[in-house]
């Protein structure tokens, strides 16, 4: 019996092979990575789908430009601040000179004393008399009242103001010891130290020549005194006070 062999199997022929995908990488364009599967056998352009790809990002790319463009405009710088120029200096004015209203007394006076001397004082200082009257007025009211604002026994009425002791010669009043029935004014105004200085000032400057006078003629002219002599011993002591109120 002879020997038979095995029926071979079919070949395929080479124009068929097993169908397969294959990965194909295609170029890079700005950082974009793109794989094409393109199966074999298929009868599409290989680089069509990559320039679609590259169209729609450029698109996409061209629109987000134009978004932040409107959403976000251009911040303007800021304008640089102005300086101040710096304010001109002021000159300050002279401050006046303040008059104390209780000057330290001195001759020997005490402190109601040397306040009715800086009373009459002042008010010659405001009419503008030269010192030569200041000092004729403080004698005499050392004179005639020791510098005290005193009130009459005679005139109840004079008891009514402020007052610091009292006088019993006639109807006379106040550190000049002037007398209402007299025309220097009315009881409530010569008890007032400042009135009854500046009446006594207005009398010495209608007095003819009495800036050469002395000061015990100066005061007898205005005082029509019973002791015209009396008032001469007050003079360096009223120059005194004038001088530590001026």
């Amino acid at each position: 019996m002879g020997r038979h062999r095995a029926p071979e199997p079919p070949r395929r022929g080479p124009g068929r092979s097993v169908p397969g995908r294959i990965a194909v990488a295609t170029g890079v364009t700005c950082c974009l990575g793109l794989v094409g599967v393109v199966g074999v056998g298929e009868a599409a352009p290989p680089n069509l789908k990559v320039r679609e790809a590259l169209a729609d990002r450029a698109a996409t790319e061209q629109r987000v430009s134009r978004d932040f463009a409107r959403v976000a405009p251009p911040v303007a710088a800021p304008a640089p601040a102005a300086t101040p120029s710096p304010a001109p200096a002021r000159k300050k004015a002279p401050r006046k000179a303040v008059r104390p209203a209780h000057p330290r007394p001195v001759a020997g006076l005490d402190q109601r004393q040397m306040d009715n001397a800086k009373a009459i004082v002042d008010v010659g200082r405001d009419m503008r008399l030269p010192r030569r009257a200041l000092v004729v007025a403080v004698a005499t009211a050392m004179q005639e009242s020791d510098l005290h604002n005193l009130a009459s026994d005679v005139l109840p009425e004079s008891f009514d103001h402020p007052h610091q002791g009292s006088g019993s010669d006639h109807d006379s009043v106040g550190l000049f010891q002037q007398r209402p029935s007299s025309g220097w004014g009315t009881v409530a105004q010569l008890m007032r130290p400042a009135y009854a200085a500046r009446a006594f000032f207005t009398a010495l400057a209608e007095v003819p020549g009495w800036e050469d006078m002395s000061v015990t003629g100066a005061a007898q002219a205005v005082q029509v005194s019973a002791f015209p002599d009396a008032y001469a011993k007050h003079e360096d002591r009223a120059a005194t006070v004038v001088a530590a109120l001026t």
